[in-house]
């Protein structure tokens, strides 16, 4: 396997692949000292390897100094042609594993923000179901916006995602596992805190500020079927809570997650009765190359789990 680049790479090595982890591990991390915990090696190693790899590959991938660490141009393309690269080594060695009926290797798996405290998600009963099923395993759980986690699946950076249902793509497979309850809130200092329900409606909601989701998601499809222009936007549910909570904007969030606010009489939902939408959540993965037999394996406690 060869990558093109300036310098003349030639074949990649283990030395070239641990490299790279390094280098990964880095950038996720935001900065040498902070991967140090990550990698269990120290900072100055940390640096020889990003080092050593930029001499390898003969490219600066990052400055480092006073100002922090960041990424050059031509590490960011190196950094996206990792995740492409350590993802395809992942599935090829689950590939091995397959041929061998035995489950063992990585399983990265990401879900959408906030469903911890769904009282109708039991992820945590699926990953104990797959820790009894496939001991050797190392999971790996990652939080991430809805459209990073599509398009982790679909480059293989992740083999499992779980997200709220808003669109479908040909190149993935969908199982519905569960739902949550989305409903309108307002902070204290907000006009409508102390204001009586039953003379709101849609209407007067168009006339009040919005914070709204700023991608594809449910969120923006009822926004944009109600006509609900945005007066700020978040992304991600605890941003919208922040945005609420200051009292100069209305938002919709998940019921179970507004719980804790609400009872510290922090914010209320609004109209509930009418201001409210229902979110379905379902588990994706790539239609091909066939899922592993790790993914399977998953796959099936999260249906196991959830049907109940």
């Amino acid at each position: 396997m060869k990558v093109n680049t300036g310098a003349s790479l030639g074949q990649l090595s283990d030395m070239d692949l641990r490299l790279l982890r390094v280098f990964r591990s880095v950038v996720d991390c935001g900065g040498m000292a902070a991967a140090e915990l990550d990698l269990n090696i120290g900072t100055s190693t940390v640096s020889r390897h990003i080092k050593d790899l930029e001499t390898r590959l003969g490219l600066t991938l990052c400055r480092r100094g006073r100002a922090g660490f960041a990424l050059t141009a031509e590490g960011e393309r190196i950094y996206a042609e990792t995740l492409r690269l350590l993802a395809g080594v992942d599935a090829f060695r689950a590939s091995v594993d397959e041929i061998h009926r035995r489950m063992g290797g990585e399983l990265h798996i990401a879900v959408f923000d906030k469903t911890a405290s769904n009282p109708q998600a039991h992820i945590g009963a699926a990953i104990a179901q797959f820790s009894q099923v496939a001991p050797d395993v190392s999971l790996h759980l990652h939080v991430a916006p809805m459209n990073a986690i599509e398009r982790g699946v679909i480059d293989g950076q992740f083999q499992v995602g779980v997200i709220p249902g808003h669109r479908s793509s040909k190149t993935l497979a969908y199982a519905k596992l569960f739902s949550e309850a989305m409903r309108l809130y307002c902070g204290t200092q907000h006009a409508w805190f102390k204001a009586q329900d039953r003379k709101l409606t849609w209407e007067a909601l168009r006339a009040q500020p919005f914070a709204g989701l700023g991608y594809h998601s449910p969120n923006m499809e009822l926004s944009q079927h109600k006509r609900l222009p945005r007066s700020a936007t978040g992304y991600d549910q605890e941003s919208i809570a922040t945005l609420i909570l200051s009292g100069k904007y209305l938002g919709f969030l998940p019921d179970h997650y507004a719980e804790s606010f609400v009872r510290a009489g922090r914010m209320r939902a609004v109209k509930p009765e009418l201001f409210h939408y229902a979110c379905d959540f379902f588990s994706i993965e790539r239609r091909s190359p066939q899922p592993t037999r790790v993914t399977r394996a998953f796959q099936e406690c999260l249906r196991q789990a959830h049907a109940v």
